[in-house]
């Protein structure tokens, strides 16, 4: 594992591993953080509650939901579980491509052929999906490979955000759901890339990159630097590193994937599909929701297209892909909430400006 500590100008900035900077939280007076067992608590109560609160639903609100509490009790895990079906292989992938970046390819291969801006790098890296065809998902993993590499927080930040739309499967499958009609397909490519290179140009001029990323995160870079031992004990232990980081975010954020579809009445949305504008709040908020694969989601954006507006299917392809529940939970266990809130802020007043513009156009 090369030294991140380079004086590359392209990395100065954000560099995970090494720096002083990731080493703040061990400062005397940094606030103390909680153990695991509490956050295992935290968690283990907020499943209490949110348990609870359905039996309240149910209880005061029998008729909100036609369905009785055990059958949506059932639909939800079967649409937890097919979520965290869908997502496992790309998972895996995303994994063995983060540790063939840090482990198995030689140092200054991929930095020789990165310009020197900082701009024209974060362009670059937008397109990398193009090679690396994986879905959101396995984008996470594969993130936290080029920052443990050296790579600054908003380089990464780029790919992790063009990459789940800006790669040829979602170009194929959004072509053979919409061809080229009312600009769906290029409004998605072009409003991706223009997405994420604009939060990526954001988070480039903050004053301390480093603390865009969790404490946990900086310690995995520390160990991983200092891993011991030839290529493939590295590869071993960087495989348990990333499956034990992301697993269990995925886990989670499938099962809120699930509970979230069975908790919000989808004719709610539905309701309001033929206003431009609400149409597009409508989408957004359920692509967060339903948590789809960027491979195929234009399949299931398809059967909305007689309802509701270009612009609105336009918004769902790009929020859906980036900031759906399951793709924050992965993200979390790199990025800090507050990273994390400033994404989704960019990404869906970005995504309704260009929905908005498609309406308008269409």
């Amino acid at each position: 594992m090369p030294s991140v500590t380079r004086t590359d100008p392209g990395l100065r900035r954000g560099s995970p591993a090494g720096s002083p900077s990731h080493r703040h939280g061990s400062a005397p007076d940094a606030a103390p953080q909680p153990s695991a067992q509490a956050r295992s608590l935290l968690w283990l109560g907020v499943g209490v509650a949110v348990i609870a609160g359905l039996f309240l639903i149910d209880w005061l609100a029998p008729t909100l939901f036609p369905a009785s509490l055990p059958t949506r009790a059932q639909d939800g895990l079967t649409l937890a579980i097919s979520v965290l079906i869908e997502s496992l292989p790309f998972v895996a992938l995303g994994v063995v491509l983060s540790i063939v970046v840090q482990v198995w390819v030689p140092p200054g291969v991929i930095e020789r052929w990165m310009p020197r801006r900082g701009w024209a790098r974060r362009a670059v890296l937008s397109l990398l999906g193009m090679i690396v065809p994986v879905c959101e998902c396995g984008n996470v993993p594969f993130a936290r490979g080029l920052l443990m590499r050296g790579f600054s927080v908003p380089e990464a930040l780029t790919f992790l955000i063009a990459a789940p739309i800006v790669n040829p499967i979602v170009i194929i499958t959004t072509h053979q759901a919409f061809g080229f009609s009312d600009g769906i397909l290029v409004a998605r490519l072009v409003g991706g890339y223009a997405i994420a290179n604009l939060i990526g140009w954001l988070y480039s001029r903050h004053p301390s990159p480093d603390a865009l990323l969790t404490d946990r995160f900086r310690d995995t870079c520390e160990l991983v630097v200092h891993e011991p031992g030839g290529r493939w004990r590295r590869t071993l232990a960087q495989f348990v590193i990333e499956l034990r980081a992301v697993m269990p975010a995925l886990v989670i954020g499938s099962a809120l994937a699930g509970a979230v579809q069975v908790l919000i009445p989808r004719e709610a949305l539905l309701a309001i599909g033929a206003n431009p504008a609400l149409s597009i709040v409508a989408m957004m908020a359920l692509a967060m929701v339903v948590s789809i694969c960027s491979n195929v989601d234009a399949f299931f954006a398809l059967s909305f297209a007689s309802t509701f507006t270009p612009g609105s299917i336009v918004a769902f392809l790009l929020v859906g892909p980036l900031v759906d529940v399951k793709m924050l939970a992965l993200m979390r266990t790199t990025f800090t909430w507050r990273t994390l809130g400033g994404i989704v802020v960019v990404v869906v007043l970005s995504a309704f400006a260009i929905g908005t513009a498609v309406n308008l156009l269409a």
